[in-house]
């Protein structure tokens, strides 16, 4: 039997997403129909689905509302290959900006709103460049796997992060080895990881620092979609391993200028351990219905 999908296409410094509302967890899309709807061919086009579900109506949301019970909306994330997410930095402003354009939340100027993932519930507030989200805690995890990419002579050592996703990032000499990169090849990890990686390559600014912000470019293949115009957990990613490999006087507010726009990355300690936030645009593009079988 098919189905009626009612849908919007939205878009955070060009990663985009297919959204829909579906607050009684009663549609399911099959992996097929994500890849179909994902498609920019045959298909909407984005880099994911996001599926607008009450944490009490997901089996993954009982572990959010359990985290913090305000949590009422999940984000329930799906690559464009059709495998699921367990987090999107780009995706969680713009599942924010969908729930109040739609009705289904109210958020006020120093409000902020619990969303759950599968990487656990995450706090999005308004702020001048659209919205900043609390991506939590962060770790070093995955090691310093080395790394080949299409066009680089030689494999570089990353530095395994992950932020509720695993991310691997690579340090290049310049902007030339940047641009050259071909990223319609996935980057070969030596070890791989077991549940895969996104992987950053990452130029600093020259300078680094200006006025006490750090400015670093980047390049980004996403496990499951391929080369994003912007990855915002990457981004966070890629801020953090730069600061690690500047040393302690490094600033802990980054802005990360991706293909599609800028972001903001900023490091700040709470009772729990240092969290990392993400700042940026989250527009919705338009809407449509699609019949799919």
């Amino acid at each position: 039997m098919g189905i009626e999908l009612h849908f919007t296409k939205g878009q955070g410094t060009g990663n985009d997403f297919v959204l829909f509302s579906d607050p009684d967890g009663e549609v399911t899309l099959t992996p097929d129909q994500i890849r179909a709807v994902c498609d920019r061919r045959f298909g909407v086009g984005a880099d994911g689905v996001i599926r607008a579900v009450k944490s009490a109506k997901l089996q993954a949301g009982a572990a959010s509302l359990a985290e913090d019970d305000a949590a009422e909306w999940f984000m329930d994330y799906w690559n464009a290959d059709g495998t699921l997410s367990e987090m999107c930095g780009n995706g969680i402003r713009v599942f924010t900006r969908f729930l109040i354009d739609n009705g289904l939340v109210e958020l006020l100027p120093g409000d902020t709103i619990a969303i759950g993932t599968r990487a656990g519930v995450r706090d999005v507030q308004i702020n001048r460049t659209g919205f900043q989200a609390d991506l939590g805690r962060w770790s070093f995890d995955g090691g310093e796997p080395l790394v080949r990419g299409k066009n680089l002579p030689v494999a570089r050592p990353g530095l395994g992060i992950n932020v509720g996703n695993p991310h691997v990032v690579v340090a290049l000499a310049d902007d030339d080895e940047l641009d050259s990169l071909d990223l319609t090849f996935i980057p070969q990890l030596d070890p791989e990881l077991p549940a895969g990686a996104n992987v950053e390559f990452v130029v600093p600014g020259d300078p680094l620092v200006v006025d006490g912000v750090g400015h670093i470019r980047m390049r980004v293949h996403e496990r499951g979609s391929g080369e994003t115009l912007s990855c915002g957990t990457g981004a966070v990613a890629a801020a953090l391993a730069t600061r690690h490999w500047a040393g302690a006087s490094a600033p802990h507010q980054w802005r990360v200028q991706v293909p599609g726009g800028v972001l903001g990355v900023r490091m700040f300690p709470t009772e729990d351990g240092e969290h990392v936030s993400l700042s940026g645009p989250a527009e919705l593009v338009f809407d449509g219905v699609l019949n799919l079988g």
